[in-house]
């Protein structure tokens, strides 16, 4: 199974984005109350998600009766992938993606589940992998052909660099919190696509490098200090939303859904980034931290070989 590890990286990536192809343009609205607890039934959005588990779930069947890995490692990585398209649910189906039009709260809860739930879940799903044997032998082959070619290869290598991913993930979070952007993004749906399409992306490939396997070895120092220097920056883009003043974004000055009064609404959002966001980097740190010492203890380790 190793040979297909470099095709699986370099499937398109389009396929791993089921809920962002399309998403609610905020429309904040005086007094929207329950008018905002609205499923949303983008046929886009639900065909991507129905075709990225169908092709899981053939890929996942065929690799449990092909591959030497237990069925405990098998039966993780599906319920990972699961876990993070049951997230993309809830951030794009749910009623919280209508909710995000009127409290800017429920939107920034929205882009954390995308960034720091579904992202991860769907890197340890190890879902281009699966997908690819979801495919016949000819299709199969055909794909390897063609990711194997030198762009493809470099472009992937250039993207899942941790200093690439890492800055690439840093600039996408702040520069889409500059008030014009996000303003833009609020009223014009290609706009509001893209920002969703971006977070999405960038967060795959931030997480691809701390969770995945890569031609840098084994995830451990540098994708705890990728982990430990994200959670600091947005730690203080949510602490500088929460204890702002003013409001930033004057799409959501006059929303009062819910009871909330906007400059609360704004720093329920900012602790929203702040406190659990950090939390789910500290999870993911101990996390690799944890695996990185496993791996240095392994008999086979070089660190143990070594050792006297």
């Amino acid at each position: 199974m190793r040979p297909l590890s470099l095709r699986c990286r370099l499937l398109p990536v389009w396929a791993l984005v089921p809920g962002v192809a399309s998403a609610h343009v905020a429309d904040a609205q005086p007094d929207a109350g329950m008018a905002a607890l609205t499923w949303s039934a983008d046929p886009l959005v639900i065909s991507l998600l129905l075709l990225g588990a169908l092709l899981y779930g053939i890929g996942h069947a065929k690799l449990r009766m092909r591959s030497q890995l237990g069925r405990r490692t098998h039966a993780l990585r599906g319920t990972a992938f699961a876990g993070g398209c049951l997230v993309l649910v809830v951030a794009l189906v749910s009623p919280l993606d209508a909710l995000g039009g009127v409290l800017f709260s429920a939107h920034m809860l929205q882009h954390e589940l995308l960034m720091i739930v579904a992202a991860p879940l769907l890197v340890l799903g190890r879902p281009l992998a699966v997908w690819l044997w979801a495919f016949g032998p000819r299709a199969r082959a055909a794909i390897a052909r063609a990711v194997r070619a030198r762009a493809p290869v470099a472009a992937w290598r250039w993207l899942t660099a941790p200093i690439v991913a890492w800055a690439l993930h840093a600039v996408d979070v702040w520069a889409w919190h500059v008030p014009r952007l996000f303003e833009a993004a609020l009223h014009h749906p290609a706009v509001h696509t893209l920002q969703h399409w971006s977070f999405f992306l960038s967060a795959l490939l931030f997480w691809w490098t701390v969770l995945g396997i890569h031609r840098f070895g084994q995830a451990g120092a540098h994708a705890m200090l990728s982990v430990f220097t994200t959670m600091v920056h947005t730690g203080a883009l949510g602490a500088l939303l929460t204890l702002a003043p003013v409001i930033w974004y004057p799409s959501y000055a006059e929303t009062t859904a819910w009871g909330f009064d906007p400059l609360d609404d704004q720093r329920v959002g900012g602790l929203v980034m702040w406190v659990p966001g950090g939390m789910a980097y500290i999870v993911g740190g101990l996390a690799v931290a944890a695996r990185w010492l496993v791996r240095r203890q392994a008999p086979g380790s070089p660190e143990m070989i070594a050792r006297p």
